[in-house]
């Protein structure tokens, strides 16, 4: 390791020389704890001295005692001489909780066999990328207990069949970097750099990824870089002081009551960097969500008090790094502010990150969704507000775990109106999602209206398929993201002038709207009626004179709707586009 590089934030590697590794014969054990007295390894009933090295600040031992899967954690000793046990912060192994005990074990046994993904990846910048989010323990269960959960492995075995014929070609996993509280769904980190034992061990995850990437299946991490749990075993109080996060609590613990991050410790970077690069480089990971960015962009995510400039310059300077040391990856920001060049390289001033959330676009479309047809003649700019700002960055349109939690109630059960209208809102609200500029992300369940709202310890409700309304409301989201990929004016030009035109962003009175998607080998037309009112002949003027074809209508009656198919009412005169559109309904046309 680089030590200099280490100690002022520029080190990505720092896993190869900390935590437990094979020397010899024997396991050299490691560990950084600067303000430490003296330092123990406790291996499993051992009591073992550790030496302090190089500069006194790091602490070693070599021995032949250890093997492969037994317990062990450092006990720290303060400048005062008490002590306290805690984990590896740079182990590759942990115990399932409630136990928080290190693992001895070895990374880099698994053999990879996606050379063919791994050349050919990109960031998706011109290309469909619909990526499907999910949480590792509540997908799909092998058993109703709340600890019954499949293998990583196992788990990829049952998607990758489920993904290609849904047609999602990303996934975003939710944190498993090992975590002591399930209801935190691993945002409050303990093991940097051990995949949570919940799901099973390093080389059952490398397994998963490598059966996606066969499959074609990206995989996308949700990464935490911005605050830890407070678990007296963790990162707090490390070695006796604040050695990863801040000394004052008013910086100090964030909003979620864990320790923030002190960003402006190159030791801290170094830690933070490697992790990200350890699961990139050695877990073949295609790219990182960073997690709540605001709160690194501005004190405590609050603009009133500020920008961070050093958690900044740590941002620019891990994208930058990431980058270089891995060819294709995609970097995604989670940030609801309006802080610019969030998606511009570093090169050119701006953080480095590939996409940004559009957080104002999903909070105004299900605002707008949630509201009665009779408010939305005064809300319908809610729906074009968006293009107003959106060629400031490259957004990623969500519908994540964050909107179905917490009282706020799923998808499916925001659409205002009965049941029937829920489910025809949903599908012309989905319709409108795909029609929008911008990559694309749901979250699992969404796409069967789950009605209820996410809980991570029961799987989804799969039982919902077998009543009518849920198939064809599943089959409908299968044929829109079919089209999705297929079709390139959907995403080849998603962040260029002329791959977007609104054909009608005018029609207060009666909720309709018109959109235009060019591509360089398709075009279409998407055409909504979100009031409660049927509209006929709505009509919108085409650029030129051309041909329409519906591929498809959201009232269709094998989804759900009241139309026979191949009955919609369509018509084209000279440069005039019309059709009837139902309640609630949304339609899309190929045009040539």
């Amino acid at each position: 390791m680089d030590f200099y590089s280490f100690y002022t934030g520029g080190e990505f590697e720092a896993y190869k020389y900390l935590g437990v590794h094979r020397m010899g014969n024997g396991w050299a054990f490691r560990t950084f704890a600067p303000s430490a007295s003296r330092v123990e390894l406790l291996l499993e009933d051992k009591v073992i001295p550790m030496n302090a090295v190089y500069d006194g600040n790091f602490y070693e031992v070599v021995t032949g005692e250890a093997a492969e899967g037994e317990r062990y954690e450092y006990r720290i000793f303060d400048r005062n001489g008490l002590s306290r046990d805690h984990m590896d912060p740079y182990g590759f192994g942990m115990e399932l909780r409630p136990a928080h005990k290190s693992i001895v074990r070895s990374f880099d046994g698994y053999v990879f066999n996606d050379s063919a993904w791994m050349k050919k990846r990109n960031a998706m910048t011109d290309q469909p990328l619909n990526i499907y989010e999910f949480h590792a323990g509540s997908w799909k269960k092998p058993g109703e207990e709340p600890d019954a959960w499949y293998r990583y492995d196992e788990l990829a075995g049952r998607m990758i069949p489920y993904l290609n014929e849904n047609h999602y070609n990303y996934v975003e996993i939710m944190p498993i970097c090992e975590y002591p509280t399930d209801e935190s769904w691993g945002y409050q980190n303990t093991g940097y750099f051990s995949p949570t034992s919940r799901y099973g061990r390093g080389a059952d995850l490398m397994k998963a990824i490598d059966l996606f990437h066969q499959s074609g299946i990206g995989v996308i991490l949700d990464f935490v870089t911005v605050h830890f749990a407070l678990d007296d075993y963790g990162l707090r109080k490390y070695d006796g002081t604040s050695l990863y996060e801040y000394p004052h609590t008013d910086v100090g613990l964030s909003e979620w009551g864990s320790c923030n991050f002190m960003h402006s410790r190159g030791e801290v970077r170094s830690f933070l960097q490697s992790s990200a690069n350890y699961w990139l480089s050695e877990y073949h990971f295609d790219g990182i969500r960073m997690d709540a960015v605001s709160r690194i962009l501005y004190w405590q995510g609050d603009e009133r008090r500020g920008e961070n400039g050093a958690a900044i310059d740590f941002v620019k300077c891990m994208n930058a790094g990431l980058k270089e040391r891995n060819r294709g990856i995609m970097l995604i920001a989670e940030d609801s502010t309006s802080f610019p060049g969030v998606t511009k390289t570093v090169e050119k001033g701006g953080l480095g990150f590939d996409y940004k959330w559009d957080l104002g676009w999903m909070h105004d479309t299900l605002e707008y969704f949630q509201s009665l047809p009779s408010e939305r003649t005064d809300k319908y700019h809610k729906l074009t507000f968006s293009m107003m700002y959106f060629g400031n960055e490259k957004y990623l349109l969500p519908f994540s775990h964050d909107e179905v939690v917490h009282g706020k109630a799923s998808i499916l059960q925001k659409m205002s109106g009965n049941y029937e209208d829920k489910f025809q809102q949903a599908r012309a609200l989905y319709m409108y999602m795909m029609a929008h500029p911008g990559k694309k992300l749901n979250f699992m369940g969404n796409e069967i209206g789950q009605f209820r709202e996410w809980d991570e310890k029961r799987e989804q409700d799969w039982m919902l398929l077998g009543y009518p309304a849920h198939d064809s409301f599943h089959n409908y989201m299968m044929k829109l993201n079919e089209i999705y990929m297929s079709n390139d004016a959907f995403w080849k030009m998603d962040y260029e002038q002329d791959g977007f035109s609104w054909l009608d962003c005018h029609s207060e009175s009666k909720c309709l709207y018109g959109i235009m998607r060019t591509g360089k080998e398709s075009c279409v037309a998407a055409l909504f009626n979100f009031s409660d009112q049927d509209r006929k002949e709505y009509t919108v003027k085409l650029p030129g004179k051309m041909k329409a074809e519906v591929l498809l209508y959201t009232d269709w009656e094998p989804y759900g709707g009241k139309t026979e198919t191949g009955r919609e009412k369509v018509k084209i005169s000279g440069t005039d586009l019309s059709a009837d559109l139902s309640r609630f309904s949304g339609m899309i046309l190929k045009l040539t």
